[in-house]
């Protein structure tokens, strides 16, 4: 298989030379993930920061009564970690879990920490990755205080759409902070618009 999506979503962020996006793309092994298959389980350390290239997947904890909680969503052209379990080398909290069947390209803490000391533009890379990153998470926390469950559904239909095709309607609603009967009447709702 070739890295072809990989170097381009390196040299998308304008931060890699090419001859830098070669090297570094050398560095990761491809990945099949198939479906419901777990990329993380939670209680164990991160250890793969994964470039997706196909498929969908899920992340997800366990409130207090054991209940699944939806927290995020990954599309192709993203990386998959757990940020905190990967950079701080301690046990995830959450699970990330395959909606589709997947693939993509890994490299582990060890390859990741050797490439950033060895290549300044990959070490920007990553910066500028964990900064989009925050950024998102930060949005997902405000929309949560400050808009309403429609606003929210609307949001995630304009911004992921495939993601509605990919997820049972549980890990939506879920998602969205809301029950599955609550997300059934705004998609009836939205569908008479």
């Amino acid at each position: 298989m070739d890295k072809e999506a990989l170097t381009t979503f390196l040299l998308d962020s304008n931060l890699v030379s090419l001859s830098s996006a070669q090297e570094i793309v050398r560095q990761f092994n491809h990945k099949v993930i198939f479906k419901n298959q777990f990329q993380l389980e939670a209680e164990k350390i991160c250890d793969q920061y994964l470039f997706l290239e196909k498929g969908y997947m899920r992340t997800f904890a366990h409130d207090t009564e054991g209940n699944e909680v939806t927290t995020g969503f990954c599309s192709p052209g993203q990386i998959i970690l757990e940020v905190s379990s990967f950079f701080n080398r301690t046990r995830s909290k959450e699970n990330i879990q395959a909606l589709t069947d997947c693939e993509g390209w890994y490299i582990t803490y060890e390859q990741l920490n050797q490439l950033f000391h060895a290549l300044p533009e990959f070490r920007e890379f990553g910066r500028w990755t964990l900064v989009k990153g925050f950024s998102q998470l930060k949005n997902r926390m405000l929309l949560m205080i400050t808009e309403t469950a429609e606003e929210r559904y609307a949001h995630l239909l304009k911004t992921n759409p495939e993601i509605f095709q990919q997820a049972p309607l549980k890990n939506i609603a879920s998602y969205l902070g809301i029950t599955d009967t609550s997300l059934s009447r705004i998609r009836k709702e939205f569908s008479k618009k």
